[in-house]
């Protein structure tokens, strides 16, 4: 398989998408950016202000917290995947719909399935309801409060997968203390690098 290939066909389907409503109000779909054989891929919710206006993944506030976590476990963000659940940002940053969720997902599964990650790591609560549902592991799921930088190992046919969930890095711009939680999260990832 054509990696290369196979993530610009999903760029294409993307900018065509008009699968829900979010395309309306959109200015540039946030497809993703990064290592396209990344070991580990982190997964947010959705765009931002910032993000929309220029098509990159956590480009803002969040992503400079982002930015900072990678940093303090030595990790490169050209070494990783970065993407979201939604691909177009939900007027005034509001919670994702349902519908909206269902209408995304298939090109963040395929992206998923053809960069082959070691780690996916959800950022917030909707992210890591959806990925742990979808890799078997909905009988775990918990708040996030609860499992934050927890490691969950999922099964499937074809590959071992490993999920650790975060708090969404925009909860530190919110509140300052968060950032030592997240940092501290992080630290699990040291060992997949």
């Amino acid at each position: 398989m054509d990696i290369e290939q196979e993530l610009k066909k999903i760029k294409e389907e993307i900018i065509n998408c008009r699968k829900c409503s979010l395309y309306k109000t959109r200015n540039y779909p946030v497809i993703g950016e990064g290592n396209h054989q990344a070991k580990i891929v982190f997964v947010g919710e959705g765009p931002g202000s910032s993000e929309d206006r220029t098509g990159y993944p956590f480009c803002g506030a969040a992503g400079k917290i982002l930015d900072e976590l990678l940093n303090a476990v030595e990790i490169k963000r050209e070494e990783v995947y970065i993407c979201n659940i939604l691909k177009c940002r939900p007027p005034g940053n509001r919670d994702p719909q349902k519908e909206e969720i269902e209408a995304c997902v298939p090109y963040l599964e395929k992206q998923i399935e053809i960069i082959k990650p070691e780690v996916v790591c959800p950022l917030g609560r909707f992210a890591m309801e959806f990925l742990m549902e979808k890799f078997g592991l909905k009988d775990q799921i918990q708040g996030i409060s609860k499992i934050h930088g927890k490691v969950f190992e999922s099964r499937s046919l074809f590959q071992k997968i490993t999920l650790i969930p975060f708090y969404h890095p925009a909860v530190a711009t919110y509140n300052a203390n968060m950032k030592e939680v997240l940092k501290k999260d992080f630290q699990v990832l040291k060992k997949f690098k």
